[in-house]
């Protein structure tokens, strides 16, 4: 699976951006898929995910209430909605796609990366 990641940009404190990962190369609805971040000096973090039904998703406790990942099968595309955004949340966002371990939170559960899109929030 290929993933390409876009709609990072530069947002004000308290604004919104929508984030959208377009999958090609495999069956787009046969892997659940997820969201990741990774801020400067820091690891990477788990942000969301969707299982490959979209029936399914689970955040990051930080992330409830704000952000919301959905996805379109039929485009074979994985968004990101982020919303209230906060000068924490400046970081490259990556999706990822995991065929066998549902909504996970684990990196090391993910087989296929996109190349990141930044997002930097100015407070």
């Amino acid at each position: 699976v290929q993933l390409q990641a876009s709609g990072g940009g530069l947002v004000q404190a308290g604004g919104s951006l929508r984030l959208s990962c377009a999958a090609s190369g495999r069956t787009f609805s046969d892997y659940n898929m997820g969201w990741f971040r990774q801020a400067p000096g820091k690891e990477r973090e788990f942000v969301a995910a969707i299982s490959s039904g979209g029936g399914s998703t689970y955040y990051a406790d930080s992330m409830k209430g704000r952000f919301t990942i959905s996805r379109d099968n039929a485009k074979s595309t994985v968004y990101l909605q982020m919303n209230n955004l906060k000068s924490e949340d400046t970081a490259v966002y990556y999706c990822a796609a995991n065929k066998y371990w549902g909504t996970s939170d684990r990196a090391g559960n993910y087989d296929y990366w996109g190349q990141g899109t930044q997002v930097t929030v100015s407070s």
